[in-house]
């Protein structure tokens, strides 16, 4: 029997305690092991539950119990989390954790600290919830030379970009619309303004590439400005605007990563991602590309990967040797905006007086509207030779 603590039971929380409650023969079945929820940390009373005798407002009831050998970690944000996941490892405790803002904070902290107790610290539902891309990134592909991920990574923002295009509804309504079925929250910021994309692409690009990257080092660009005419005049072209979290080792060996909506081709699987699902593309220099796709959130989808952590840290005698990064200060993040690429922009300059500077741009329309696309250019020329006449600008994905 391995009993285990579960800290916050909110939707996660309370998702992990009732799936291996109703799944307990299955994963038993499976895994060689029955699993036991002890205690479970929660300020509020939930002493009306069947499980309500489990509860605790103390941490120390469970730290200090040595029967409790695997701590799931679903309250959010940093502190008291990070506080608690430090102490529970150097107990000699595994942790495991939904916890996105955590894992791209003080990821490389907490899994040398599980590593130096041989322990685990495990986050495969800290991406894309339910989707498991997380194991297979260390261990599935442990034999590749992991070069670039690219994905969908918010389902709330990949709900309002569809909606737009599909209904040709502006973002303001479309955000209040997901907003009033669950799939945004009052304050959107962190999924419209890209931050928990950013978080996101952060922890797989320094499991893949071996170096924690923080996200305020990341270039994050969210939704906010995008209009119905983007949505429109990007189709005319062929392509669909997705928020992209992206990451790529560069010929020097430098990292290139960030998050920003980007227009991708309609022949391209990423782009046919639609509403609430998610999508992460790995490439490996052995494998190629590979797809993960499913929902990025919900309560039972986020558990199911919690859940496989759980059995995953109480299976191994000791920390997963796969699962780490450093946290060196020598590794490198390119400019984004001096590389060059293909970009779609809109302008208020005049035709005649666009195409003098930029001869080469190719205008598409499209219900009256215009835009242009333009070649081999980086951001900061394209924003240099338009200066104040640049309305928005789209990198096109390649």
């Amino acid at each position: 029997m391995v009993q285990i603590a579960v800290l916050g039971y909110g939707v996660v929380g309370s998702g992990v305690v009732e799936l291996l409650q109703k799944n307990r023969e299955e994963i038993k079945k499976k895994s060689g092991i029955c699993f036991s929820v002890k205690r479970i940390l929660d300020l509020r009373d939930f002493s009306h539950l069947p499980c309500g005798d489990r509860f605790t407002k103390d941490f120390s009831d469970i730290l200090e119990d040595e029967e409790i050998t695997v701590i799931a970690e679903a309250m959010g944000g940093i502190s008291p989390a990070y506080e608690f996941a430090k102490k529970a490892l150097m107990a000699g405790k595994s942790v495991v954790t939904s916890n996105k803002e955590l894992v791209a904070a003080k990821g490389a902290e907490l899994l040398h600290l599980a590593r130096e107790n041989q322990v685990n610290f495990l986050f495969e539902a800290s991406v894309g919830g339910g989707i498991p891309v997380i194991h297979p990134l260390y261990q599935c592909l442990s034999a590749n030379r992991v070069d670039r991920i690219a994905g969908i990574l918010n389902g709330t923002t990949n709900y309002i970009l569809t909606k737009m295009e599909t209904e040709k509804a502006d973002y303001g309504e479309t955000l209040k619309r997901a907003q009033e079925l669950g799939y945004a929250e009052r304050d959107p910021s962190a999924d419209v303004d890209g931050h928990d994309a950013c978080r996101k692409i952060c922890i797989l690009a320094s499991l893949a590439f071996g170096n924690h990257i923080y996200p305020e080092t990341v270039y994050t660009e969210g939704i906010r400005d995008i209009t119905s005419d983007d949505i429109l005049l990007a189709g005319a072209a062929g392509y669909r605007i997705k928020l992209l979290g992206s990451a790529a080792l560069t010929e020097s060996g430098d990292m290139d990563v960030s998050v920003r909506p980007t227009l991708v081709s309609k022949a391209h699987l990423l782009a046919n991602i639609s509403d609430v699902f998610n999508g992460i593309m790995i490439h490996g220099d052995a494998v190629g590309e590979t797809l993960f796709y499913g929902r990025g959130a919900g309560k039972e989808a986020t558990a199911s990967a919690v859940v496989s952590d759980i059995i995953e840290a109480a299976s191994r005698n000791g920390n997963c040797p796969f699962v780490y990064w450093e946290d060196r200060k020598d590794h490198r993040l390119v400019d984004g905006s001096a590389q060059k690429g293909s970009f779609y922009f809109r302008t208020d300059l005049s035709e005649d007086a666009l195409l003098s500077v930029f001869p080469d741009a190719k205008k598409v329309c499209a219900d009256g509207k215009t835009a242009w696309i333009i070649s081999s250019i980086s951001e900061k020329e394209l924003r240099e030779k338009t200066k104040e006449h640049l309305l928005i600008s789209l990198k096109l994905f390649s």
